[in-house]
């Protein structure tokens, strides 16, 4: 990106953005988290394994507890294999595999606590064995359970953001637009967005970022059921007054993005974030209609797979006059 950006914007730098005007890189992920390394704490401490598994994605999440069941039973097979198969009655001791796995199956049946009888640990250090695992395997149960549930019933606000956003005509001038839609039949309203950018200039030789708030023409809606295209219009009262489109393309810029709302069905506040950065900037385009009637005219038909379709347009000759 380029440096050295001379361009005097007229609104006032503000401080409550959170983020440090010497950060450096994205600020806000794509996911909604801030781009932030933490680093001084272990790995124990620097992770909330709550909140990383809550946030794993679903195929994630149960590939990670399977592969946690199959390792753990592979462990507790070795301390039974080492032990001695001796020591646990009904194994088929016909070659050393077969002994193998059912030593595996009777450490998976000793850990979910099934215990089908037909083996038995014998001797004290093979059933003490086995009393360890079944316990841990009543606390490992009990976590994933408490996780399926949090996942399952945890409130969230299932929006998908528009991959880019636009600069765009608008009545007398240009406009920044991005959309968002629900993507799921949970019920939001008072939808409300609030905007900020992260804007990289050059103060005494030295590189900071000067952050924003973006006024919106529409700010809360009472009930988003179909796309809300954002609009931000660029007027002298805009950070992005007189920016051409190789001021959009070479200077560091971000968009951030806040969206909050009420869900009916979870009788809560849910929350959703986003960010655009320069190369996510399409200069001199206009979303395209992403709704529709349906063929009978009963329903509306919210098409998500054109959240991000646009065309190009040309913008006023005033956007040009303005550089």
């Amino acid at each position: 990106m380029a440096r050295g950006f001379r361009q005097k914007i007229r609104q006032k730098n503000t401080e409550n953005s959170g983020f440090g005007s010497n950060a450096s890189g994205r600020f806000i992920n794509k996911d909604g988290l801030p781009n932030v390394q933490k680093k001084g704490v272990n790995v124990f401490n620097k992770l909330s394994w709550y909140h990383t598994m809550l946030n794993l994605s679903t195929f994630r999440f149960l590939t990670y507890l399977v592969v946690a069941y199959i390792l753990i039973n592979i462990v507790f097979a070795m301390i039974y294999y080492l032990i001695g198969v001796e020591h646990l009655t009904g194994i088929d001791k016909s070659d050393p595999l077969n002994e193998f796995i059912d030593v595996f199956f009777f450490s998976s049946q000793t850990f979910t606590t099934v215990g089908y009888g037909r083996i038995a640990p014998v001797g004290f250090m093979a059933s003490l064995v086995a009393t360890f695992e079944a316990f841990l395997g009543l606390l490992t149960f009990a976590i994933a359970t408490g996780l399926f549930y949090g996942r399952f019933s945890r409130p969230r606000a299932y929006l998908r953001f528009s991959d880019i956003t636009v600069i765009a005509p608008f009545q007398d001038t240009t406009a920044l637009m991005f959309r968002l839609a629900p993507y799921k039949n949970n019920a939001l309203t008072d939808a409300e967005v609030i905007l900020s950018t992260a804007i990289e200039v050059i103060e005494d030789g030295v590189a900071k970022n000067n952050f924003y708030r973006l006024d919106t023409q529409l700010g809360k809606i009472n009930t988003l059921a179909l796309n809300w295209t954002v609009v931000h219009k660029i007027d002298e009262n805009s950070p992005f007054y007189g920016f051409s489109e190789d001021d959009f393309k070479n200077i560091n810029i971000e968009i951030i993005v806040h969206v909050r709302a009420f869900d009916e069905v979870f009788s809560n506040t849910v929350v959703q974030r986003s960010s655009y950065v320069s190369r996510e900037i399409i200069y001199g385009a206009k979303f395209t209609t992403m709704y529709y009637p349906s063929k009978e005219n009963l329903t509306t038909v919210l098409d998500l797979d054109k959240i991000n379709e646009y065309e190009k347009v040309d913008l006023p000759i005033l956007a040009e006059e303005q550089l």
